[in-house]
């Protein structure tokens, strides 16, 4: 298995960066990577899902919502073609700072057969859509 980890220091409380999160029907107004997402943030409920990684042809998939804890966690799995070819788990976690404001972590675990032929791809291409959306939902969130 290899995982994909970025984070970002968001100066704003778990809420309002959860807000935007689960707002999907504005992702196309403001996120880079993920351009849209359609469905229900419930668990085991499918969502369509249309990425674009930095440099790449957006990819659309149907994942399956695997994690929800209103203002901490949220996560799909999804696959390509079918289960242990190549999976991704995708990990959006909120950590509240003692100081003020929270932690923002995006990351993604893959695994399957075809993950070492798309590693190089996913680490640098793909952690660049992370960065990027990351710092527009900062920019949004600190508004």
């Amino acid at each position: 298995m290899k995982e994909l980890r970025t984070e970002v220091d968001i100066n704003a409380p778990a809420s309002k960066i959860w807000s935007i999160l689960m707002d999907f029907d504005r992702y196309p107004e403001w996120n880079p990577f993920i351009i849209s997402i359609r469905g229900k943030a419930h668990l085991r409920e499918r969502l369509d899902v249309t990425v674009q990684p930095t440099g790449s042809k957006p990819m659309r998939f149907q994942p399956k919502v695997t994690l929800f804890k209103k203002d901490h966690q949220f996560g799909w799995m999804g696959n390509l073609l079918m289960v242990g070819l190549f999976d991704g788990h995708h990990i959006f976690e909120i950590h509240q700072k003692e100081e003020g404001g929270c932690t923002f972590v995006h990351r993604e675990q893959f695994s399957g057969l075809l993950v070492p032929l798309f590693w190089k791809k996913l680490d640098t291409q793909t952690r660049a859509g992370f960065e990027a959306m990351n710092s527009v939902l900062k920019e949004l969130a600190e508004k």
